[in-house]
């Protein structure tokens, strides 16, 4: 994390935050407790149907030789930059037969807030947060600074004759596979303006970004920097390094930069991407970086709500919509008030009750819940098991691709504090292309434009050491040798652990990555000869297999299609650490297609058939990863190494290492920013 100055300067920037709005926020954690403690007052727990059900627990709850294609449609798809396992990628074509690459109980009254003349003590809890969530709405509202763009402000997302695919200017008849039409009026229909994003967090995130363009001016000296690996951690440390007046040499094992965000063109031209990324505005760093590189009018946002299959009602779907009148907490709140179809109200309240311990220590808090997975951390806190089952099944494989008996707590409570304390904290933005092109290629051009350079096809060998055990250079596999003042390891930790020069695996700060280890995950995309009723968001498809999915054709201006779906979807879990009952990485594609039909089948029972009866599956992309972001299993966070070695001119970056927003975009950003500022604290010390 941020250190000195740094630290100072979001503290004075946290004290900027309009005072109206931080009565708000303090006023709606009021009135939220109130709330819920007053409810829980008058919430009989035998009138609660479901928990009978709950305490009898009635209540619901072909392996094969891949043959990969040509060799052009073989581009390795890991996110590592050093030696390790290539995870397969192969695009099947049906038609040929090859490959070619609550129910809301209202719970009955059994405690009136008033008995016998006198106040209930929760009444008075109750009363005193309304009033003061009402006074902190009222001041703010008098004091409420100047608003961001309105929803008239959506003309300025229309799509331009020059920019816009030629095949979606105006409007156009879309059919839907149950034949019925709707109408399409662009690649941006439904997508709404950048949402506020100024919090403390994003302020915190631009005063190190300006601490480090300002230490071009106070640098002692200009250093030679080696970067290895060229995902977004590695790209973000050239970016800021180069930011910082150093030269940055970002090398790249594959051809195509972006590591987990890699992508690449198939045989029919259509980009085939490793995984389905989401942009939250919970994301400060990121943000900034966007902003910093003048590329924030590529991110679409989304309606502003969680949208999830109800597997209990095929073809339904039950939404959680947060008001755009309301900040946090009250908005998060009201989402979840006003959803009656996935919880009870006695379900929701011991949920909330249970969050308080966070809403009121906060990190620490977090932190320390790391040794209890999310289903132990329930019980213990007497969260009722539908709420596990509803909510944090589909949450968990979206967040690290784990099931919730095996997945950390602190990953959970992790997004849930950013959610409930930012206002557009779960709002979520598509990037409006691929990510090389759109998000990568601007990192690069970036740090070339500064004496950086970035080079691709540069796979390390050795990491060659000095006799005093400091980094000499570094030897690639083609014979090249990289010599620099400093070095930086932005590659994932199973190949930082391959390529550990012998004379480290001894020095406890190394020892302690062996008790960490990337997660297999596999992304399928899918395309249909129809258009599919599909919205305009990231969908949580409480299946077994399946995590989240999204019409890319809907949701991603380049991957605009008016009369066709491309559906990306995240299989997790896959593989037994995860949580799966078999090792789907080892499975063949037309396995896993098949389980992934069979699986939207019940999504979407009018519009898809496990058999291809109804909506016909053109060709699908698989692509496996057997080591993606670090396992957020129980117990592991302890073991994520910060920044700084031991070892004066070795530097990691990584989502593994040690920072708040654990395994993510974000937190591979972050890494990479708290990697170049190591570097100049380092320099300045010496």
């Amino acid at each position: 994390m941020a250190t000195g100055p740094c630290v100072m300067s979001s503290r004075e920037a946290a004290h900027a935050t309009p005072a109206p709005w931080r009565c708000l926020r303090g006023g709606g954690c009021a009135l939220l407790a109130g709330v819920l403690l007053a409810m829980l007052a008058t919430t009989s727990p035998s009138a609660d149907p479901m928990q009978a059900q709950l305490k009898t627990g009635s209540a619901p709850s072909l392996k094969g030789q891949l043959w990969r294609g040509p060799t052009s449609l073989r581009r390795p798809v890991p996110m590592m930059s050093g030696v390790t396992r290539i995870p397969s990628f192969s695009v099947i074509h049906p038609s040929l037969g090859t490959h070619t690459n609550g129910n809301t109980h209202r719970n009955r009254t059994s405690n009136a807030l008033l008995s016998k003349g006198k106040a209930h003590p929760l009444a008075v809890v109750f009363l005193a947060g309304t009033v003061a969530g009402l006074l902190a709405l009222l001041s703010a509202v008098r004091r409420r600074p100047q608003r961001g763009p309105t929803m008239a402000a959506m003309a300025a997302l229309a799509a331009t004759p020059e920019d816009s695919p030629s095949h979606s200017r105006g409007s156009a008849q879309v059919a839907t596979a149950a034949g019925t039409f709707v109408e399409d009026s662009g690649w941006n229909a439904g997508d709404f303006p950048k949402p506020d994003l100024d919090t403390d967090n994003f302020r915190e995130a631009a005063a190190l970004s300006k601490w480090l363009a300002d230490f071009r001016a106070a640098s002692p000296r200009r250093l030679r920097v080696a970067v290895i690996g060229g995902g977004l951690a590695g790209l973000s440390s050239g970016k800021y390094l180069s930011d910082a007046g150093h030269l940055p040499i970002v090398l790249e094992a594959r051809d195509v930069l972006g590591g987990k965000v890699s992508a690449w063109r198939d045989a029919d031209g259509d980009w085939v991407e490793t995984g389905l990324h989401i942009f939250f505005g919970a994301y400060p760093n990121m943000m900034n970086l966007f902003q910093e590189l003048g590329i924030e009018d590529r991110l679409q946002w989304k309606e502003h709500s969680m949208v999830f299959a109800r597997p209990d009602r095929p073809g339904e779907f039950s939404r959680f919509d947060f008001p755009s009148w309301l900040p946090a907490p009250l908005n998060a709140f009201w989402a979840i008030a006003w959803n009656s179809d996935m919880l009870t109200w006695p379900e929701k309240i011991k949920f909330g009750l249970a969050l308080v311990p966070m809403l009121l220590a906060g990190q620490k808090y977090i932190e320390a819940q790391d040794e209890l997975s999310v289903k132990e951390w329930m019980r213990r806190n007497g969260v009722p098991d539908r709420v596990n089952d509803e909510i944090f099944i589909a949450m968990a494989k979206a967040l690290d691709f784990i099931d919730p008996d095996k997945l950390s707590m602190t990953v959970v409570l992790t997004a849930i504090n950013r959610f409930v304390n930012e206002t557009n904290g779960s709002r979520m933005a598509f990037l409006d292309g691929n990510q090389p092109d759109r998000l990568c290629a601007p990192l690069k051009s970036h740090i070339e434009a500064r004496g950086g350079e970035v080079r691709v096809g540069q796979r390390v060998q050795r990491i060659v050491l000095r006799p005093d055990g400091s980094v000499d250079h570094l030897r690639l596999v083609d014979g090249q040798r990289v010599e620099a003042d400093v070095y930086v390891s932005a590659m994932p930790v199973d190949v930082v652990k391959l390529l550990l020069p012998g004379e480290w695996k001894a020095m406890p700060y190394f020892q302690q990555l062996q008790n960490l280890e990337g997660i297999p995950v596999i992304n399928l995309q899918l395309w249909f000869d129809r258009k599919l009723r599909c919205e305009n968001q990231l969908m949580f498809s409480r299946s077994p297999l399946l995590s989240v999915y999204a019409d890319m054709s809907r949701t991603c201006r380049e991957y605009y299609d008016p009369n066709r779906s491309m559906l990306e979807l995240v299989f997790a879990p896959c593989s037994p650490v995860a949580g799966a009952d078999r090792d789907w990485i080892a499975q063949t594609d037309e396995e896993i297609v098949a389980a992934t039909m069979g699986e939207l089948a019940r999504v979407f029972p009018d519009e898809i058939a496990a058999d291809g009866s109804k909506a016909r599956l053109l060709k699908a992309a698989v692509v496996r990863t057997p080591r993606s972001v670090y396992a957020a299993v129980v117990g592991r966070n302890k073991y994520r190494p910060r920044q700084a070695t031991p070892v004066p001119n070795f530097v990691l970056a990584g989502d593994y290492t040690m920072q708040r927003f654990l395994g993510s975009m974000e937190g591979a950003v972050l890494s990479g920013k708290l990697a170049a500022e190591t570097v100049c604290r380092k320099l300045l010390a010496n």
